[in-house]
């Protein structure tokens, strides 16, 4: 859908960022992106820690994975998983605990997507 005064590249970019933002949208892959900063993990290692289904976990990191923000590689039959860009990455969750800092955790009042709306 093109947004009305707003250019073609313009338009590209507002997509990219709601995708990459919709990669983050979700707590558990939240959980599954800080674990990944700590190091590579295995997706039983990650169920083991985050106490998910196998199944739940792997389709979070296949989210990451086509958002761009996992990457992983072949350990026998299983795959290793691992942040691909671990600097921007921290950044940008350094920067939201910033945001949420200032605002007061209003986000979790939005009727539409706070808690409150999930109640």
């Amino acid at each position: 859908m093109i947004t009305p005064g707003i250019d073609t590249e313009r338009e590209t970019a507002l997509t990219a960022a709601a995708c990459l933002f919709h990669g983050f949208s979700d707590r558990s892959r939240l959980v599954i992106l800080q674990h990944l900063l700590l190091g590579e993990h295995r997706v039983v290692e990650l169920t083991e820690h985050l106490g998910l289904a196998q199944s739940t976990v792997s389709k979070h990191l296949a989210c990451l994975k086509d958002c761009g923000l996992v990457t992983s590689r072949p350990d026998g039959r299983a795959s290793v998983f691992s942040v691909t860009h671990p600097e921007a990455t921290t950044d940008l969750l350094s920067a939201a605990e910033r945001l949420l800092d200032v605002t007061g955790f209003a986000v979790t009042l939005c009727p539409t997507h706070g808690t409150s709306a999930h109640d």
